[in-house]
């Protein structure tokens, strides 16, 4: 078996944007891009290119400047987001496409008004299409600390099956996440843990933005 491997994911110019006063220009995101780059980042999330007209010709200035790390775009687990993100990321050597949906019951009832089941059919749904432009695709199930254990593995088990030749990269964000966060993350962990076997799976968590400073510690460990 291969060594562990540290990956580092920088999601400054998209997440780091959400900072009151933070906004940054196309040439600022260049700039934080190319010494993102010379610190060794491995993948750098240039924005959400589907965003604004803006944010495409930011991720698609970063694609053309960066030759070594791999240029990230997020996108919905939708056909437009989708496509405008790989048309973006398209100049880059290595390029991701990182996709996400939301699997909380108030997120799917409310703001994706899918049932259950749709929303893992359009989760498997969006990593296929996504692949269709690059094999490096990144899933993320938003809302994950309010989203019921059982579920997040279901979701994350039928993404795996349909990604099964893909490099796949797992992110669980968490938002307005419990007191119970150790225990739900362990319980998380051995429910993906039964599915993927033999599998190498990178898992990248973002758990200290949004300002919950308290999971700095877990988040490092």
């Amino acid at each position: 078996m291969a060594k562990d491997q540290l990956i580092i994911f920088d999601t400054t110019l998209r997440d780091g944007e959400q900072s009151p006063g933070a906004s940054m220009t196309r040439d600022e995101k260049v700039r934080i891009a190319k010494a993102l780059e010379r610190l060794r980042v491995d993948v750098i999330e240039a924005g959400f290119a589907v965003a604004s007209p803006g944010d495409f010709e930011a991720v698609k200035a970063v694609a053309e400047a960066i030759t070594e790390s791999t240029v990230c775009s997020l996108s919905r687990a939708l056909d437009r987001d989708i496509e405008v993100a790989a048309e973006a990321i398209a100049p880059a050597p290595r390029r991701r496409i990182h996709t996400f949906i939301a699997t909380s019951p108030i997120h799917m009832k409310h703001k994706l008004k899918l049932e259950p089941e749709q929303v893992i059919e359009q989760a498997v749904y969006a990593v296929k299409k996504a692949r269709q432009y690059t094999d490096d695709v990144e899933f993320s199930a938003e809302d994950a600390g309010r989203s019921d254990i059982d579920f997040l593995a279901r979701v994350f088990e039928a993404v795996i099956r349909s990604a099964i030749t893909s490099r796949f990269r797992l992110k669980r964000r968490y938002a307005h996440s419990s007191r119970k966060f150790p225990m739900q993350t362990k319980r998380y962990f051995r429910c993906i843990a039964t599915m993927i076997l033999d599998w190498l799976l990178p898992i990248h968590w973002q758990l200290c933005g949004q300002g919950v400073v308290r999971w700095n510690a877990p988040s490092m460990a």
